[in-house]
């Protein structure tokens, strides 16, 4: 059980609640907030249940994010938020109002629209599992059917950024950079643009690694988190995208959201 002092950040939706829970996700990295619990209801269809959710969250000195189309529970959030002095976010209301006054349209308020099993849905499960299926090189010639393929030396990311661009719809292969290991030729073969090299910080990359050492219980004082060993890969990466001529986005400090919107804007 949460402890009392746990606070809450309740996300409300009358479908999945994906779009309020990336906006409180993306709002709370500019904050050190501890005790702090995100929490997401969806589906929500009755009025009662928004009751119940208020009543939760003024007990426990909590906020409330809301993407809700059905206008009584929009009004029913309204009501409660001020009877239990409880804070509340319109995610999707302004952006609605804005789209009726100025085109003087009538919204269609159905929940769940954006998630609708549509050719967009099953073009980024298919995604996703491309992304899953070629995750660090594990099929080279995979390299020709992708749309973007990553490059990087061990630890910049990769794999989040194959399945972040993935949701988005692209098939996405990720290649690790080895000094040791040769290219796979197919690189020669697709045009430039859909290959990104990744960089970071010698140093934070270091870090990184050696993080990664120490949650696996190993020693964090071996070569591959050496300083030394770091600048030789990130040296030949640089080598390689040069003579790629690809793109390069160094990643140093950048949320996987920011890195993938780099990207996307390119593409």
């Amino acid at each position: 059980m949460k402890q009392a002092s746990t606070r809450v950040i309740a996300i409300c939706s009358d479908a999945i609640g994906e779009t309020a829970e990336a906006v409180a996700l993306a709002t709370l990295r500019q904050f050190e907030l501890t005790n702090t619990e995100i929490k997401r209801i969806m589906n929500v269809r009755h009025e009662d249940e928004i009751t119940r959710l208020m009543e939760e969250v003024s007990s426990r000195g909590g906020m409330v994010i809301y993407t809700i189309v059905q206008p009584e529970l929009r009004e029913a959030i309204k009501e409660e938020s001020i009877r239990l002095n409880v804070r509340t976010v319109d995610i999707m209301g302004p952006m609605m109002q804005a789209v009726i006054d100025t085109f003087n349209d009538t919204p269609k308020r159905l929940p769940g629209l954006l998630h609708r099993l549509d050719e967009d849905y099953f073009r980024r499960i298919e995604a996703v599992e491309f992304a899953v299926n070629n995750d660090d090189g594990k099929d080279v010639g995979a390299v020709l059917k992708a749309d973007i393929i990553l490059l990087g030396v061990s630890r910049v990311s990769k794999t989040p950024l194959s399945i972040f661009l993935a949701h988005k719809g692209k098939k996405v292969v990720n290649y690790p950079v080895v000094p040791e290991l040769t290219p796979p030729a197919q690189l020669r073969e697709v045009y430039s643009g859909k290959i990104y090299g990744l960089t970071i910080d010698a140093q934070q990359l270091v870090k990184i690694r050696s993080e990664r050492l120490k949650a696996l219980g190993l020693p964090v004082d071996v070569h591959y988190a050496s300083l030394e060993r770091v600048q030789e890969e990130l040296k030949y990466a640089q080598s390689l995208y040069d003579s790629l001529g690809c793109p390069v986005i160094d990643v140093t400090d950048k949320a996987i959201e920011e890195t993938a919107g780099l990207i996307m804007q390119h593409f």
